[in-house]
C-alpha cells in the first residue's frame, strides 16, 4: 500500500503512525518522519523535479518533506481568525491620551510589527476555518496548490446518549457506561465542502445548487401520512407539523473525495441524509463550483455497499459501482463529453473494482455464475471484454500486486476458512494455494458441508436460496425435526459458498444434523447478493417478507424432505433474533419454538444510520416503525421463547430485551425464558458463554421438537 511515484522510482507509505520513503531500484527505506506524533495521507508532491518531494499531513498541519528538509505550507486552525485592530474604545482612547508611556509601547509594538514583515518567513499562512468547524476530511492535489477538506459543525448534537450498566467489575460496584443514541434523535450531522487555495490564500464553501434534486422532499406522502398519525397520538397540529417538518434543502454526508491524477479535478459522491439519492460531482478549480456527473435515485433507499469510485489514469474519466440496473454494475464517465457507458451488465453483482495504472483493465470479484459464488474478473475498458482470472470455486477476494502481474487472493469454501493463493497474470496455470492455517484438530472433524438449495417462494418469481443441512444416509421414509438459523445484520449473504461470518453455527448445525435434525438457512429477502429488489423488498415494512420466506421454507421440507412441520424450531442472533420474535408472535403456529439472541425489539431504539434507511426515521414514519417493531406484536407468542443478551451489548441494548419481558408479564403470557450474560457484548467472546448459549439452544430444540 502506499503511492508510488510517478517515475516508478519511489513508494511511499504510512507506517506506525510515521512516513517512509522506498526506493524501488535499491530496496532502501527511509525514514521520513520518527515523531511521536500521527503523521498520514503521504503522497508525492507532482513537479517537474527528479527529487521526490512527499506531501503529508500531521494533525491539521500540511507538511512537504525533501531530500530530508521539512518545510510548512499551510495550517488548518478551527478557531475564528483574530482581529488585526482591536475594537474602538472609549476607555482605550483616553488612556492613551493621557499616559505617555502606553504610547510609546504602542508605537514599539508599531515598529515590531514593520520590521517582521521585512524578514522571511518560516511558516506558512494559517486558515482560520471558524470555532464551530470540525475537519472531517482533508485532502490536498497532486502539485500541492489545493486542499479540499469534508466539514461539519463542531456544536452539532446528535442526540441523547444511552447508558448501560456493567455489573461484574473490579470495584464490586456498579460501572454506568455510555453508549449511541437512537434512530431519530437527530439526524447525521449535515457536512459540507470547503476548497482552499494555498497559493493565494483564498478559501470557499462549495454551494450544492448543481445537484439534482438537492431542493426535492423524497418523503413528500410520507410526512402527511406521519402528522396525521402524531395528531391522532395526541400532538397538536403544531407539534405534528413541526415534527415532520420538510427541509427547503435536503443535508448531505460526504465520502470518496479524490483528486485525478494531474490534479486539476476532484471527484466527490455525496449522500442525501434521507438515504434516497447518491450525487457523483467534480469539482471546478476555474468556478470552484461542483458539476454534476451522475445521479442514482432509490425511493427504498440507498445501498451503503457498491459506493466505490475513482479516477482513470486520464484524469477526465471517472468508473463508479451504481445500482440502477436493478443490480451492482461498473460505469464509466467520461467528464469532458459528459458521455457514460455501462461496462458491465446481468444479474449478478460486482463488487472491489481495481483498474490496472494505465487504465485499460479494471479487476473486480463478482458472482457471474452463481449468486453465492465469488470469482476475480478482468475487464477491458475500451471493448467491455470480460475474462475470467480465477476458477477456485467458493468465495474469492483478492490484492492487485504493485507490479500488476499477480493476485493474491483470499479464498475459502463452506468448511475451510480464507487461505491466501497467488495467482501469475502473465500465465494460464491456477492460482496456487501459498497458505494452510486449518488445524490438524480441526480437519480430523467430519463437518457436513451444506448445499446451496433454491426454495421456491409464494410471494416472488424468485427463489430463495438457502443453505441445507442433512445427513449423509437421509431416510425418506422418517420423519425428521428441523431447526431453521436466521442469520443476522439483515442485509447480509449467508448462503454463499464461502466461510461464513457464522461458523459456530456451521459447526453447531453439524452436531445438530448428526442427532437427527435438518437445518435450513435461508437468504431471506432483504439479503445481500441478489440485486436491488431484493434487497430492498423490506422497506418500510420489516419482518413480514421475510417470515412469509420462513413459512416457504418450512412448507418446502414438509413437502420434499419428511420434515414433521409440527416439529420445527427457529433461532438466531441480533437481526435473526428480531426475525425469531416476528416469527414466533405473528405466525404463532409456524414454529414450534425459538431461541432469540441479541435480538431487536423495537426498532425505535436501534441506531440511526441502520434504521433510518429501511424505515425513515421515527418522526417521520411511525406507521413503519410501528408496523415493523416485535414490541407491537407479543400478545401473539403462544410457543416457547428463549431470549438471550449480552448485558453490555451496545449495538442492541440489553434493554430491548427487558422491554419485551416486561411486555409479555403484563400480557400474563409465561411461555418465556431470559438468559442473561453478564460480560458479554453484542458478539460474544468468552468461551463459557458460547457454550452456555448453544448449550441452552439444542435444550429447547430437544424439549420441544423431539
Amino acid at each position: 500500500r502506499g503511492e508510488t511515484s510517478p517515475d516508478k522510482h519511489y513508494k511511499v507509505f504510512e507506517k506506525d503512525q510515521d512516513i517512509f520513503l522506498k526506493d524501488l531500484q535499491s530496496q532502501q527505506i527511509t525514514h521520513i518522519t520518527q515523531t511521536s506524533e500521527d503523521e498520514n495521507q503521504p503522497r508525492f508532491l507532482q513537479d517537474e523535479s527528479k527529487i521526490p518531494k512527499v506531501l503529508f499531513w500531521k494533525k491539521d498541519t500540511l507538511f512537504m518533506n525533501q531530500s530530508g528538509q521539512l518545510s510548512e505550507l499551510t495550517q488548518l486552525i478551527a478557531e475564528d481568525e483574530p482581529k488585526n485592530k482591536p475594537d474602538y474604545s472609549y476607555l482605550d482612547t483616553k488612556q492613551q491620551a493621557y499616559f505617555e508611556t502606553l504610547r510609546e509601547i504602542h508605537h514599539n509594538k508599531k515598529l515590531v510589527k514593520q520590521r517582521d514583515k521585512t524578514l522571511p518567513k518560516f511558516h506558512s499562512r494559517p486558515f482560520y476555518l471558524g470555532a464551530d468547524t470540525q475537519i472531517i476530511e482533508k485532502l490536498v492535489n497532486p502539485s500541492g496548490e489545493f486542499v479540499v477538506l469534508v466539514v461539519q459543525e463542531k456544536s452539532y448534537k446528535s442526540g441523547p446518549e444511552g447508558k448501560l450498566a456493567r455489573f461484574v467489575t473490579d470495584s464490586g460496584y456498579i460501572d454506568i457506561e455510555t453508549v449511541r443514541t437512537r434512530v431519530g434523535q437527530n439526524p447525521l450531522a449535515p457536512q459540507y465542502l470547503m476548497l482552499l487555495d494555498l497559493n493565494n490564500h483564498t478559501q470557499i464553501q462549495l454551494p450544492y445548487d448543481a445537484l439534482e434534486d438537492i431542493h426535492k422532499d423524497r418523503l413528500f406522502d410520507e410526512r402527511k401520512a406521519a402528522t396525521k398519525w402524531h395528531m391522532a397520538h395526541g400532538a397538536s397540529k403544531e407539534k405534528a407539523e413541526e415534527l415532520t417538518l420538510a427541509p427547503n434543502t435536503r443535508a448531505v454526508t460526504i465520502s470518496n473525495l479524490q483528486w485525478s491524477t494531474d490534479g486539476m479535478s476532484a471527484a466527490v459522491m455525496l449522500r442525501a441524509i434521507d438515504n434516497k439519492d447518491r450525487w457523483i460531482a467534480t469539482l471546478d478549480l476555474k468556478t470552484g463550483r461542483l458539476k454534476q456527473q451522475h445521479q442514482l435515485t432509490d425511493q427504498a433507499w440507498i445501498n451503503w455497499d457498491f459506493n466505490e469510485m475513482g479516477w482513470l489514469k486520464n484524469s477526465h474519466t471517472l468508473w463508479y459501482l451504481s445500482e440502477e440496473s436493478g443490480f451492482s454494475h461498473l460505469y464509466l464517465r467520461d467528464t469532458l463529453s459528459r458521455k457514460t457507458r455501462q461496462i458491465t451488465q446481468g444479474k449478478w453483482e460486482v463488487s472491489h473494482p481495481v483498474p490496472t495504472q494505465d487504465g485499460q483493465t479494471i479487476y473486480f470479484r463478482a458472482n457471474v455464475e452463481h449468486p453465492g459464488k465469488y470469482e476475480i474478473y478482468a475487464v477491458d475498458v475500451k471493448t467491455k471484454k470480460m475474462t475470467p482470472i480465477t476458477h477456485l470455486g467458493g468465495n474469492n477476494d483478492f490484492q492487485l500486486a504493485g507490479d500488476e502481474k499477480h493476485l493474491l487472493i483470499n479464498h475459502s469454501t463452506n468448511i475451510r476458512q480464507n487461505e491466501i493463493y497467488l495467482k501469475d497474470l502473465t500465465k494460464t496455470q491456477p492460482a496456487l494455494a501459498i497458505t494452510d492455517t486449518m488445524s490438524a484438530e480441526y480437519k480430523a472433524i467430519d463437518w457436513l458441508s451444506p448445499e446451496i438449495v433454491d426454495v421456491p417462494s409464494s410471494h416472488v418469481k424468485q427463489d430463495i436460496k438457502a443453505k441445507f443441512y442433512k445427513p449423509k444416509d437421509f431416510d425418506p421414509s422418517k420423519k425428521y425435526p428441523a431447526v431453521f438459523f436466521v442469520h443476522g445484520a439483515g442485509y447480509l449473504q449467508n448462503s454463499d459458498l464461502g466461510w461464513s461470518y457464522y461458523y459456530h453455527e456451521m459447526m453447531f448445525h453439524t452436531l445438530l444434523v448428526n442427532q437427527g435434525y435438518l437445518v435450513l438457512d435461508m437468504d431471506y429477502r432483504g439479503s445481500a447478493g441478489y440485486g436491488r429488489d431484493w434487497r430492498t423488498a423490506i422497506y418500510r415494512n420489516m419482518g413480514h417478507p421475510e417470515v412469509e420466506d420462513l413459512k416457504d421454507g418450512v412448507n418446502w421440507l414438509a413437502k420434499n424432505w419428511s420434515v414433521d412441520p409440527k416439529k420445527v424450531g427457529v433461532y438466531g442472533g441480533s437481526y435473526g433474533g428480531f426475525l425469531t420474535y416476528m416469527s414466533l408472535f405473528t405466525e404463532p403456529d409456524l414454529f414450534a419454538a425459538g431461541a432469540a439472541l441479541r435480538p431487536v425489539a423495537d426498532w425505535s431504539h436501534y441506531n440511526h444510520e441502520y434504521s433510518s434507511n429501511i424505515l425513515n426515521t421515527p418522526n417521520i414514519d411511525p406507521i413503519a416503525y410501528e408496523r415493523s417493531s416485535p414490541i407491537e406484536y407479543v400478545d401473539g407468542l403462544k410457543k416457547p421463547l428463549l431470549i438471550m443478551s449480552g448485558m453490555l451489548d451496545d449495538n442492541v441494548f440489553f434493554q430491548d430485551s427487558i422491554r419485551i419481558v416486561q411486555a409479555l408479564i403484563e400480557h400474563k403470557n409465561p411461555n418465556f425464558q431470559l438468559a442473561v450474560y453478564p460480560m458479554e457484548r453484542h458478539s460474544f467472546h468468552i468461551a463459557s458463554s458460547w457454550l452456555d448459549e448453544y448449550r441452552r439452544i439444542y435444550k429447547l430444540m430437544n424439549e420441544n421438537l423431539k
